[in-house]
Order: C-alpha cells, then sequence, then structure tokens
C-alpha cells in the first residue's frame, strides 16, 4: 500500500508529524473503523477520521436527520432533514474526502447483530446515546477482541475512555473492561435522555474531536492512550479531569468466575 500525489497532498501536515508520517498515514489508510451513532459524538468523530484518511469508516445508525438534530449533530444540514442519518453522513464524507470508503448501516446494534458487524473492523468508537446499546457494544468488542473507544455525554459534561479489555497491562493483569468502570446500566429512567435534559451542541463537538482524536491515537501508536483512564470534561468550569482505574476481578467478561464463551 501506497499514498497517491493527492493523498501526500492532502495529508502533507501529518506527514510532517514526527509520531504520524508517512507510516503512520499509511495505517491510517488501512484501518477499518466502526463507527455507532452518526449523532451528536458521530458526527464530528466521522468528519475527522474522513479527514484524517481512515481508509474504510463503517456507520451504524437507524435514525433519520430531524430539525432539533441540527443543533449539534453537524454532519447533518437543513437539506438532510428527513434522510437517514448513515446516508447524509456518507454523502458528507464523500464531499470531504474520496478516498475514503463509507460502509453504512442502517440498523439498530443489539446483542444479537452485535458481534457480526464488529468482527468485520479493526477498531470501535461508540457515541451511542443509551445504554442498552453501549453495554452490547463494550462486550462484542471483549469477545470479537477489538479495542474501544467509547464517549457519553450529559447536559455540559462528558466522558471519554479506551478498552481493550481483550489484552493484558503491563503489570501482567487484564485490562479493564467497560463494566470494570460501570459494572451495570442504571435503571431505565434513571438518567434523563438529551431530550429530557438538554445538551450543549458545542460540547458534543469537543467531544467527538477527542474520540477522533483517540482513534488515530489507537491506530498510529503514538503517545500515552486513555486505557484504564477516564477523562472527564465539565464544560461549566472549562475543566478536564482524568480518573484512572483498573480490572475488576468480580466483573463478568475477563473476571476470576466469567463464563467460557468463545
Amino acid at each position: 500500500m501506497s499514498l497517491t500525489s493527492d493523498e501526500i497532498d492532502r495529508y502533507a501536515r501529518h506527514l510532517v508529524l514526527r509520531d504520524v508520517g508517512g507510516p503512520g498515514q499509511l495505517k491510517l489508510k488501512a484501518a477499518r473503523v466502526l463507527v455507532i451513532g452518526a449523532g451528536g459524538l458521530g458526527a464530528p468523530l466521522i468528519q475527522y477520521l474522513a479527514a484524517a484518511g481512515i481508509g474504510a469508516i463503517g456507520i451504524v445508525d437507524d435514525d433519520a436527520v430531524s430539525l432539533s438534530n441540527l443543533q449539534r449533530q453537524v454532519i447533518h444540514a437543513t437539506p438532510d432533514l428527513g434522510s437517514l442519518k448513515v446516508e447524509s453522513a456518507a454523502e458528507a464524507i464523500g464531499r470531504l474526502n474520496p478516498h475514503v470508503t463509507v460502509e453504512p448501516f442502517s440498523i439498530r446494534l443489539t446483542t444479537e447483530n452485535a458481534r457480526e458487524l464488529i468482527g468485520r473492523y479493526d477498531l470501535v468508537a461508540d457515541g451511542s446515546d443509551n445504554f442498552e446499546t453501549r453495554y452490547a457494544v463494550s462486550d462484542a468488542c471483549f469477545y470479537e477482541k477489538k479495542p474501544l473507544v467509547t464517549a457519553a455525554l450529559s447536559q455540559f459534561d462528558g466522558s471519554l475512555t479506551t478498552i481493550r479489555a481483550h489484552e493484558t497491562g503491563p503489570d501482567g493483569k487484564p485490562n479493564p473492561t467497560y463494566r470494570c468502570i460501570f459494572p451495570s446500566p442504571p435503571p431505565p429512567g434513571a438518567i434523563p435522555t438529551c431530550a429530557e435534559a438538554g445538551v450543549l451542541g458545542a460540547l458534543a463537538g469537543v467531544m467527538g474531536s477527542l474520540m477522533a482524536m483517540e482513534v488515530i491515537r489507537e491506530i498510529v501508536g503514538f503517545g500515552e492512550s486513555l486505557v484504564g483512564r477516564l477523562l472527564m470534561v465539565d464544560a461549566r468550569a472549562m475543566r478536564f479531569d482524568t480518573v484512572r482505574y483498573g480490572w475488576d476481578e468480580a466483573n463478568p467478561l475477563n473476571g476470576r468466575n466469567r463464563p467460557n464463551v468463545a
């Protein structure tokens, strides 16, 4: 695999970065990333992944573009109202970077289809807006041995972490799973949805961009990843904090009493 002359011009600012360069850009070109959700988090995430030259981007979303989406879902525009989000996002990618292959899935990810979908990709970025999907994605990533970058939004707050639970850490212990930090979903209705509580549109842009940066880091291999670290963003105070978390030996995926699931 090599870069065309057009790609060399397009990615020139990456190519001169010492920690990316030609080898890193080729890794991006070879990568297959599955994005869950083409909404508030997925919109900037997809745009920056496409701009960075990810070779293939799969997009999973069963929703259509509505007027209330446009306050934060910046990959869509007013003429896209009523269109499927995966189709709107695919058209935006085509305008932005024709070198990127888009694989749209206008379906809802469930425990039944998660592993088959995720198994086709090298890395998963989850920007979904409900706990059922988040747990289905994180569990499937563990069983399919795929890295996961996952983020969440709530009004003026955001969080982001990376999960590589199928691997072990430098101490020889398993890396933590999503369930090590969030053992189980909250009861239905305990946490209001964005539609109920609201969300700052620009915060979605910040968190989606941070997701894209973490995906690129995981593919290229520079710097320190967010494995075992939860990045928390407080937009009211404009404060970024990082909390470390570790493997919980009682977690049901790679804990000591985990079930034997192939």
